[in-house]
């Protein structure tokens, strides 16, 4: 049975606002994801995306607000503290360490922090990205940009996270790249991985997401199912047109 949103949510931001220096970027935020969704937030570039990952990895902390994970409060936590309650993080750009193998970043981050029965291993990650298995031994800075992409996600899993957060999972990808990127995270939903995706993909991420957040000017301004979105082209055209 797919989560509701009457279930106590899994992270929770509410009203939250940051600024870096004297310059507001949040004003408001909030939203949701229930234990096993994979919700979505888009939007334009420099509309807000990063800075709400940021806000909740307490990379920048939040000025006002709530940010709440599993009933606690995190907002004021520093962001390994974040990391140790369960929250993993794909960033954008990558950040592979470029002088360590495949086989070595993976490595790097393994911790069953949650005792999970059937944690995240290197013989998993191989198995969702059979890429990485033929990548094992090659250093990370002669990675494709699609490899590395897929080294951050496995980075994330090996660190078993109750929530995975995916910043710009599929940006300036290959169609191919991209599509088996999709595929691995449609498995990963359908085992229950809560998911808080940040991408512009509307057509794949209606397909396997069960929420949407608009964010415009640091502002949340529509909200909705995956039906409710497909039904509603002006939305997607409104907030992410040019």
């Amino acid at each position: 049975m797919r989560p509701r949103m009457a279930d106590a949510p899994l992270l929770e931001l509410r009203d939250v606002e940051t600024s870096y220096g004297l310059s507001r970027v949040l004003f408001g935020v909030s939203l949701a994801i229930a234990p096993g969704e994979m919700v979505s937030l888009m939007g334009r570039n420099g509309m807000g995306k990063t800075t709400t990952v940021r806000s909740i990895m307490g990379l920048t902390p939040a000025a006002s607000g709530s940010i709440r994970f599993a009933g606690a409060e995190i907002s004021a936590l520093p962001a390994y503290r974040v990391a140790k309650l369960g929250v993993g993080l794909a960033p954008e750009g990558r950040q592979a360490f470029p002088n360590l193998t495949t086989r070595e970043n993976l490595v790097a981050t393994a911790s069953n922090r949650g005792d999970a029965a059937e944690p995240w291993t290197l013989e998993r990650v191989f198995a969702l990205f059979p890429r990485l298995a033929e990548r094992a031994d090659s250093m990370a800075n002669l990675l494709s940009g699609g490899e590395q992409q897929m080294l951050a996600i496995g980075r994330a899993l090996m660190t078993n996270p109750r929530l995975l957060i995916l910043d710009e999972a599929t940006e300036g990808l290959a169609p191919l790249i991209r599509d088996e990127i999709w595929r691995c995270l449609e498995k990963l939903r359908a085992a229950g991985q809560s998911i808080l995706l940040i991408d512009k993909n509307v057509a794949a991420i209606t397909r396997i997401a069960d929420r949407h957040y608009f964010i415009e000017r640091g502002r949340i301004v529509w909200s909705g199912g995956s039906r409710e979105l497909a039904s509603s082209p002006d939305v997607a055209h409104r907030y992410l047109g040019v």
